[in-house]
């Protein structure tokens, strides 16, 4: 999860309103205490921190709650809308047709985040073109033309060629067809002269609705800087920071560049090409703050599983209560392309209560485990579990190379998802909304 540490720090010390007698001043002064704490252990600027603690103190003793809300859900709500005041800067990325220019010094994950954002837009059904003007380091086309082959994106260069302009004027004359056009630039170890040069032909060629930079969180509060730097260079209209996962420097790097002219659009939150997330600061903070973000859940699975029939035969199945192994099988299919389990976790609200009793790396094994198991029944097995007794376990077992025991602790685990679904789908209420999502009608007709 993205800078877990200051979330965890963050809960803490919400959980000290939520779980006091009453809201007093030597509360709030202790709160304040850890808030601050937290915050500057995630690298966020001191003076930044000193000022927003000040105007949360501020507000939670001054203003009074409004009709209907408690004094311990007002001071939670104070802390998440100044949260959000720090690092709200401006309007999303738009998903329409669009030529956008990405920047960015060597090293920062601008060729990755290319292929990244040219996913994430293909997903949206936008037909995508890759650009590869970094003439300079010798593997750049190479890796953008490996990374537009994984997510299925044309990608034009001329490896050789010594003018980046006429490599952007070329490829968006060969890309005349394409609704986005995402154009990866040079980079440099600073920002010189000859590079700010460079930029500066290439957006006049490829006049770009937007100019990304694409900033290493690693960096820290000196992402602010560069982030200037650039935009006094060559007008930047965004920021992507990359390597949020892990960082303890995360927080100095999206308050820093929060600060500066150019909105936060992109971060990048992982290696894999599916780890990036719009930013929006007010689901950031939710679920930093473990309120999760059931939106972009909902939003990611769409993504996923639109179209794929054969999750949409197994939510049908669950529906009518007809849920057999190869329906738990798909979802479980599904819900691991959404992405790590944390990450999935992280979204549902109220789940970091829990985070401390859950073994996600063991969970995750158990996963992978039960899916082998699965590959080695029969559609007969698969489709009716109730066969699956004495030989028949030990020859999935074998087959699987597990023990007798996994293949038991799978059919368990699947009675009783069978049971919780039964009660859930019992409630004729929640069954009628769950459909209409799904868009069909009552099955019981």
């Amino acid at each position: 999860m993205v800078l877990e540490g200051l979330g965890k720090s963050l809960r803490n010390a919400i959980g000290r309103i939520t779980g006091a007698n009453s809201i007093n001043e030597e509360l709030i002064e202790d709160v304040i205490k850890d808030l601050q704490r937290a915050l500057l252990q995630a690298d966020v600027n001191v003076q930044m921190v000193l000022k927003l603690t000040k105007k949360i103190k501020e507000r939670a003793l001054d203003e009074k709650p409004p009709a209907g809300k408690g004094p311990k859900e007002h001071v939670v709500n104070i802390i998440y809308e100044e949260l959000v005041n720090l690092l709200a800067n401006g309007e999303p990325l738009r998903m329409e047709p669009q030529t956008i220019m990405m920047v960015g010094l060597y090293g920062q994950g601008k060729t990755t985040s290319c292929g990244k954002l040219a996913l994430l837009f293909s997903k949206k059904g936008f037909r995508v073109g890759l650009i590869a003007a970094d003439i300079h380091r010798p593997a750049a086309y190479d890796q953008l033309k490996q990374l537009g082959d994984k997510v299925g994106v044309d990608v034009y260069g001329e490896p050789g060629s010594k003018n980046a302009a006429t490599v952007v004027k070329n490829g968006l004359e060969h890309f005349r067809d394409k609704k986005v056009v995402i154009i990866d630039t040079s980079g440099r170890h600073a920002l010189e002269a000859d590079l700010i040069q460079e930029l500066k032909d290439v957006a006049a060629v490829a006049r770009p609705n937007e100019r990304l930079l694409v900033l290493d969180s690693q960096v820290g509060q000196q992402a602010g800087p560069q982030a200037d730097a650039f935009h006094k260079a060559v007008g930047v209209t965004g920021v992507i920071l990359t390597k949020m996962d892990g960082t303890a420097k995360g927080g100095g790097a999206l308050s820093a560049v929060a600060t500066t002219d150019a909105r936060i659009v992109f971060l990048g939150v992982g290696e894999h090409i599916r780890d990036f997330e719009q930013f929006d600061a007010d689901k950031f903070i939710s679920r930093l703050l473990g309120m999760g973000d059931l939106s972009s859940l909902i939003e990611m699975a769409k993504e996923e599983f639109e179209g794929n029939e054969e999750v949409e035969d197994a939510s049908k199945h669950i529906m009518s209560g007809r849920f057999t192994l190869k329906d738990m099988y798909t979802q479980m299919e599904a819900v691991n392309k959404m992405g790590p389990l944390k990450k999935v976790m992280s979204m549902i609200p109220g789940m970091n209560k829990m985070e401390d009793k859950i073994n996600y790396e063991e969970s995750q094994a158990k996963l992978r485990r039960y899916r082998v198991i699965m590959d080695s029944m029969t559609d007969e097995e698969m489709e009716d579990p109730r066969v699956i007794k004495g030989s028949r376990i030990v020859r999935i077992a074998y087959g699987a190379g597990v023990d007798p025991h996994d293949v038991r602790e799978l059919i368990k685990q699947y009675a009783q998802s069978k049971k919780a679904l039964k009660g859930m789908m019992g409630n004729r209420k929640m069954r009628k909304q769950m459909m209409k999502q799904m868009g069909s009608g009552d099955l019981d007709t």
